[in-house]
């Protein structure tokens, strides 16, 4: 095992995450624009893009400048989209790294058209968030006259559920586009949730994410991804505590009879959440084992009194170990977290072992 594997890691399956991919674009039948921010949601940003230009996107959705500069350093050459709005400070930079904003106010558009260079035009039609409110499109008529955006678009707040509200956003978005002087060439709304419960796209192009790395936004989606991560830690400590001992702060794992407890190299430092303990469990040899007492900053302890185990052994925290599997939903559950929180939150002491596909 290569040194950097010894304590802790995320294995990510370059492979599943490109199938995902294929199955989002076969699905929707629009080219994709992934959205690789937040370091693609925690997997590596530069592996995750060098690994979806295979599919040919678009381009790629970040939130940050130094996210789209990364990219850039990375010789990733197609558009890159910042959803986050930029201060007119951050410009210059955006310009530098081959950036396009998302601009929603007057002010902003009409700083930006100075550079002539493309922009694409955000639309509030219920996410309350940013963007220009659909039903006040026409105070940024005269600009966009002026200066037409390359793409409009708005986001679903809700698109997982089963009401009315992506529809009643669709309408929103379908009158502000309408509008507009022009149609602009690009026009786009789905995010993962979105096309995992539609059809084939009306749009230009789709924003997958957090599907593309594994996870679901149930409900009974049209398509389902394959896990992408999965988190590994070793065994690095073994003993028997007798009846009526505690484990970990506070002693909130107490023994009930003689006990054999595992120390695994991994904590909340690591992203491994405090509020799992006494609630998770982990796969050791294809066996679970629940989480004793509180998770600490750099160890977590595991009672392994029924699974046979020694000190060296990988456990699955996240992944799969024989018949056995933990979603990344799973363990988002038990900690009342959503599953973007647990990828986002894994830590980069870290380190990333990429397995399968290119890039």
């Amino acid at each position: 095992m290569h040194s950097l594997m010894r304590r802790a890691w995320v294995d990510i399956d370059l492979g599943a995450l490109l199938r995902n991919g294929t199955t989002v674009a076969a699905h929707a039948g629009v080219p994709l624009l992934p959205m690789v921010k937040a370091d693609a949601y925690g997997l590596g940003a530069v592996r995750v893009a060098r690994t979806l230009e295979q599919l040919n996107p678009w381009g790629f959705g970040v939130a940050t400048i130094g996210e789209g500069e990364e990219l850039r350093r990375a010789a990733i050459a197609r558009p890159v989209l910042v959803f986050t709005p930029l201060l007119v400070e951050e410009f210059d930079a955006a310009i530098r790294a081959d950036l396009t904003p998302t601009l929603g106010d007057v002010h902003s558009i009409t700083r930006w058209s100075e550079t002539g260079r493309p922009w694409q035009l955000a639309v509030d039609t219920g996410m309350s968030r940013a963007g220009v409110q659909w039903n006040e499109i026409d105070a940024l008529l005269a600009v966009v006259r002026d200066v037409p955006p390359q793409g409009v678009f708005t986001h679903f707040h809700s698109a997982e559920r089963n009401d009315a509200t992506r529809a009643v956003q669709e309408k929103r978005f379908a009158e502000a586009v309408a509008r507009l002087p022009v149609r602009p060439p690009m026009v786009h709304a789905e995010n993962s949730p979105a096309v995992e419960h539609g059809g084939a796209s009306e749009w230009s192009v789709v924003r997958p994410g957090v599907f593309l790395y594994g996870v679901s936004s149930g409900n009974s989606p049209q398509i389902r991804p394959e896990q992408v991560a999965s988190l590994r830690a070793r065994v690095v400590d073994l003993r028997t505590i007798d009846d009526g001992e505690t484990v970990s702060y506070g002693g909130t794992y107490r023994a009930a009879g003689t006990r054999r407890i595992a120390t695994l190299a991994i904590g909340y430092a690591d992203g491994y959440r405090r509020v799992l303990g006494n609630r998770a469990s982990v796969l050791l040899r294809g066996k679970r084992a629940p989480v004793a007492g509180v998770v600490t900053m750099d160890m977590t302890m595991v009672d392994v009194t029924d699974v046979e185990c020694e000190v060296g052994d990988v456990a699955t925290l996240i992944g799969a170990d024989g018949d056995e599997r933990i979603d990344v939903t799973d363990v988002a559950a038990l900690g009342d977290l959503s599953p973007y929180e647990v990828l986002t939150g894994l830590r980069g002491r870290l380190p990333r072992r990429y397995v399968g596909g290119e890039g």
